[in-house]
């Protein structure tokens, strides 16, 4: 029974460096979401092109070095004995990435006067598709898996030494992984078909954080990790904490454009969508 991984997580080796599989699909999500955003820019989008490659170059360097940060926080028994380790070392966290590309292009928009809520919502599908394709890297890697053990008959079985399963190897475990990836396309879906439903700017992306923040809570329970706050992991606190911020403030936004249009828009905005 389940699903037996054997893959070399090391997809070739250049000069002696390693390139992994999980650095090839986090680029690849990458170009994804560069491709999703030109192609909404293309389709009308109020965003110039000079400004998305802007952005990109922020949002990018911004977003790995924040996902590297919390881990080192969330692994520093470790490095606070390898502080070595801490710079150049392996490790990166989703959130991290998300909540460290998210400012710094927070910041870039100020300087170039971008409603950021606007553009946040054009991204935001992009952006859901680079995580799932960049979990397809976490299930070759052996990471990011539930450490519980599991009789299913979709329970994953890492063989090959290469991979970071480490004391789960041979062992039958959730593939938490693929989990998020399932998860995270389901999002994708909903959010595009009621795209049109999605008001004002910003509801898209504060929907997709609030979910997001719910999922990490609930697939949390299957993976063991050190408890960071509040008995729950890094991951688990930061999604509580994104989903009491993210669907109050859409509810509040989404309440305020209610309120602020007269009735003949309200019963006009109430009609069935048929675009």
């Amino acid at each position: 029974m389940g699903i037996t991984i054997g893959i070399d997580p090391v997809a070739f080796s250049i000069g002696g460096a390693d390139v992994r599989w999980y650095g090839l699909t986090m680029a690849l999500g990458v170009a994804v979401l560069i491709g999703w955003t030109a192609w909404q820019i293309r389709r009308g989008a109020k965003i110039s092109f000079d400004t998305m490659l802007g952005g990109a170059l922020v949002g990018i360097p911004s977003g790995i070095i924040f996902a590297r940060v919390l881990h080192v926080i969330d692994e520093w028994e470790y490095y606070s004995q390898s502080p070595g380790q801490i710079i150049g070392g392996e490790g990166l966290t989703v959130y991290g990435a998300i909540l460290g590309a998210a400012l710094g292009v927070w910041i870039y928009s100020r300087f170039v006067k971008v409603d950021y809520l606007y553009a946040a919502d054009i991204v935001t599908p992009g952006i859901i598709l680079a995580q799932a394709i960049g979990r397809v890297g976490c299930v070759i890697n052996g990471c990011c898996f539930g450490e519980l053990a599991t009789n299913l008959p979709w329970g994953v079985i890492y063989t090959h030494p290469g991979c970071y399963a480490g004391g789960y190897l041979n062992q039958m475990v959730h593939p938490t992984n693929a989990y998020e990836i399932v998860f995270l396309l389901a999002l994708f879906g909903v959010i595009i078909a009621f795209r049109r439903k999605f008001k004002p700017d910003g509801a898209k992306f504060l929907f997709y954080m609030g979910m997001y923040g719910l999922w990490r809570i609930g697939i949390g329970f299957l993976r063991i990790n050190d408890p960071f706050f509040l008995g729950l992991e890094q991951a688990q606190f930061i999604g509580l904490v994104s989903a009491l911020i993210c669907f109050p403030l859409m509810y509040y936004r989404a309440r305020r454009v209610w309120v602020l249009k007269p009735d003949s828009t309200q019963e006009s905005e109430a009609q069935p969508d048929e675009s």
